[in-house]
């Protein structure tokens, strides 16, 4: 019997590491309205889903989390950080991100506020080697005005922030102009939603671009 246990031991495939934390963080300011809001959650779902991405979530043993942000005391961690493990963790994820309630409506974009609460969530998976804020929103800082000193904070702590600016149909880019001149830290990027119903498949790729190879 102990002969066993023991040969069991020495055969068994070693644990991997937390390749990387990946925190989710949704604007949820007053310029998301309720179709708005669920297009985001259910594209967040359709692209936890989809098979490539979920491959690329367990093979990383990745931890993730989801936080919905607003106004300047408007912050919240909707989806504590689970370690995807298996296929069925990234299933389950993906069903309780489909059906996330709202935290906030109605409120101001305090982007810099935002950022400062993601950051300190990081506290709670220091074993994971690669710490990545994945931000969305479709506006700018109007409240708090503390995203230089939020950026500087990320940057100094170690971490990585991307984005996905959501903007309106036309030429103008101004939200990704603001995400790549202010928010995105070094070796960041920004991807672009023309619109919320471009949103699902845009975040599909952006997860397959930060898991699957390294950021830049």
């Amino acid at each position: 019997m102990l002969r066993a246990a023991l040969l069991a031991c020495l055969t068994a495939q070693p644990a991997l590491a937390c390749e990387t934390a990946l925190l989710l963080s949704i604007d949820v300011s007053g310029s998301i309205d309720r179709g708005d809001y669920r297009l985001q959650t259910e594209g967040l779902a359709f692209a936890l889903s989809d098979p490539e991405v979920a491959e690329a979530l367990v093979a990383g043993q990745v931890a993730l989390a989801v936080v919905q942000w607003s106004g300047t005391t408007e912050q919240a961690l909707v989806l504590p950080w689970q370690r995807m493990l298996s296929d069925p963790d990234v299933t389950r994820f993906a069903a309780r991100a489909a059906a996330l309630p709202r935290a906030f409506s109605g409120s101001d974009t305090a982007v810099g506020q935002g950022l400062r609460f993601a950051t300190a969530q990081f506290a709670a998976v220091p074993d994971c080697r690669r710490k990545v804020i994945d931000i969305s929103g479709d506006g700018q800082e109007n409240a708090g005005f503390t995203d230089a000193k939020a950026h500087a904070e990320a940057v100094e702590a170690g971490l990585v922030i991307n984005a996905i600016a959501i903007e309106d149909p036309g030429p103008a880019y101004p939200i990704t102009t603001y995400y790549r001149r202010w928010i995105i830290t070094p070796g960041g990027f920004v991807v672009t939603a023309r619109g919320l119903q471009d949103y699902a498949e845009t975040l599909r790729l952006k997860l397959l671009r930060e898991l699957t190879k390294p950021v830049g």
